[in-house]
């Protein structure tokens, strides 16, 4: 019976009509089992490694972060993780609270919890109260597009279970939250929200924010049936990169094109990539106009935005004062409809787009072609303030031992 109900769901969902399933997944199949043992090896030796940060071939740059006030209060922030923290019982607190410096903020990945085991508790398990004290902590974390954009996400998660099946791998709410450090008004602590192509670190020290790695994706973009059918993801990201592409020149964009072919998955500085060495591709800043620079930052912004004002605008004013040693790079075509991947990176922020190959939607999609259908995007802080650990480094320092 579960074999049958396995092959009609895909055909049903294909129908667009809505699939309710009644039953659960008694068995992980072998094949599942050994995708979650590769993965959890990758992030067991990537762990492995000390922290040093994304850095390029010329090395880590020091002193671009420091110490301060910003004069923007994460008072509501602090508050709501306590009220979280208090709804959780012993069992939950033990698997879902670490401290400040646990590898914990390392052990994060993209991929779905059916191959990638995670910690915390998630929002399937919780009751009604931790449910309300969870959002509660990501309405006063993130902006309210972000918070849009976390919705969505998960609302992509459920079509992905109403056209697979698999209830060990997917549902809207196998998001786990943990917490690192204790909430304080001075002192370092920090939260993570980690679940398939959904995975933000929040690191708070003070009045400081740093919210990255992140990672915001989905397959498919658009519901075209079932529970959320209307739902759709990454538009902004795709559209406003694009534009700014069709804005160069042919000059410009010959020397922002790094590819001009688009053939596989182009995303780098993912999961179990905290020490990555990447160097600068495409075309600087300096070589744009005062327009296509300001649309540079808008394609940034959309990516920053999605943290809470006005911590977004501290974030947009570090990157700014970089911006003549940004670089944006360009992999694929550019019509209107095009296939592609971009990235931009400068010493304070690196930020990738890429369209990928289909995995949850090979109904529709052809295997092994990147698709519009397929979205990651990943948001980094280099130089060794991913996780906020170059703040995190200075304060202890700081300390009296």
């Amino acid at each position: 019976m579960k074999r049958t109900v396995g092959v009609l769901l895909p055909a049903l969902a294909l129908l667009g009509l809505t699939v309710t399933v009644a039953f659960s997944q008694s068995q992980y199949p072998e094949g599942l089992l050994n995708q979650k043992s590769s993965f959890m090896r990758s992030a067991a030796r990537a762990m492995g490694e000390p922290f040093r940060g994304l850095t390029t071939s010329e090395g880590l740059i020091e002193g671009l972060f420091s110490v301060r006030e910003t004069g923007v209060s994460t008072a509501p922030v602090l508050e709501a993780a306590n009220a979280f923290l208090a709804t959780l019982d012993t069992a939950a607190l033990s698997r879902s609270h670490f401290a400040i410096e646990d590898p914990e903020w390392r052990d994060w990945s993209n991929v779905d919890v059916g191959i990638f085991a995670r910690r915390g508790i998630s929002l399937e398990e919780m009751n009604e109260e931790q449910k309300a004290a969870a959002w509660n902590l990501l309405d006063r974390s993130l902006s309210a597009a972000g918070v849009e954009k976390t919705r969505s996400i998960m609302r992509t998660e459920q079509r992905l279970f109403e056209i697979n099946g698999e209830p060990i791998r997917y549902h809207e709410e196998k998001y786990y939250f943990t917490f690192m450090g204790m909430p304080s008004e001075s002192g370092p602590w920090g939260w993570q929200l980690d679940g398939h192509h959904l995975v933000i670190n929040y690191f708070v020290l003070g009045d400081q924010v740093v919210m990255t790695p992140a990672f915001w994706g989905g397959e498919p973009v658009v519901a075209e049936a079932g529970k959320y059918a209307g739902n759709i993801i990454l538009q902004a990201e795709q559209d406003l990169g694009l534009a700014l592409m069709q804005s160069l020149s042919a000059e410009q964009q010959a020397a922002a094109t790094i590819d001009s072919e688009k053939t596989r998955n182009n995303l780098i500085a993912a999961a179990n990539q905290d020490n990555l060495v990447l160097d600068p591709e495409g075309i600087r800043a300096t070589e744009l106009d005062s327009a296509q620079q300001l649309a540079l930052l808008g394609v940034i912004r959309e990516y920053v935005g999605n943290l809470r004002d006005p911590h977004a605008e501290v974030t947009m004013e570090e990157i700014g004062e970089h911006l003549g040693d940004t670089w944006f790079g360009w992999r694929g075509a550019t019509e209107d409809d095009a296939v592609f991947y971009y990235r931009i990176q400068s010493p304070v922020i690196l930020i990738e787009f890429d369209h990928q190959n289909p995995v949850g939607t090979l109904q529709k999609n052809q295997p092994g072609v990147p698709t519009r259908d397929h979205i990651h995007t990943v948001v980094r802080t280099p130089n060794g303030n991913d996780y906020g650990k170059d703040l995190l480094a200075q304060h202890l320092a700081a300390q009296p031992h």
